[in-house]
């Protein structure tokens, strides 16, 4: 009945495994791995090197009011993580790991930063043409993996490399692509090439 000692209990308890405790969506687990990538990659930023356990030293506050862990879990988390970090960390997490990237064609698209392995950007690759290399964040030292599409969307590349591709694979990619979907763009050379939304 009490809820400032429930809330107390259940920080204590929470701080033993927060991960669990917080049960966090795919929202704030992203937000947790761009901050573990910038300390990484960026460590003069200053952002915690350890996300979960900086939570931690956050969690009576975050327990404030709640007296259960389902309590806890409705807390818009990755809200909450964004705004305990000081203005300059906000805006240099916004700037090295952001949340979407701009492609040739003009239109910005999420990037997504899985559990393990680099950043990856699904896109069409009719979107990328006239990129000579993929593109990288974090002040070019994290590149970015490309997950290029067809104009169906479905998987058509996986690569870090996109010189190599383009020289080695596009040719025959091309060959395929171009028996398959005729009507859309399919060039000799597509870092020459003009990009668009508009495959075709």
């Amino acid at each position: 009945t009490d809820r400032e000692a429930a809330s107390a209990c259940l920080a204590e308890a929470a701080a033993r495994d927060p991960e669990r405790a917080l049960s966090p969506d795919d929202r704030a687990r992203e937000v947790v791995r761009r901050i573990a990538l910038v300390a990484r990659l960026a460590p003069d930023v200053g952002l915690p090197a350890e996300p979960w356990e900086w939570l931690v030293t956050w969690m009576p506050e975050l327990c404030v009011g709640c007296a259960s862990f389902r309590e806890l879990q409705a807390l818009k988390l990755g809200t909450i993580i964004t705004e305990r970090l000081p203005w300059p960390q906000r805006q240099a997490l916004a700037e090295l790991a952001p949340v979407e990237m701009q492609v040739p064609s003009g239109r910005t698209l999420r990037l997504r930063y899985p559990a393990t392995g680099h950043p990856v950007l699904a896109v069409k690759v009719q979107e990328v043409f006239g990129w000579a290399q993929v593109p990288a964040i974090c002040g070019g030292r994290q590149p970015v993996v490309l997950h290029l599409l067809d104009p169906a969307s479905r998987p058509l590349q996986v690569t870090s490399d996109l010189a190599s591709f383009w020289d080695r694979t596009w040719s025959e990619v091309r060959k395929e692509m171009r028996s398959r979907y005729p009507k859309h763009r399919w060039p000799d050379d597509p870092r020459s090439a003009t990009p668009s939304v508009r495959t075709t």
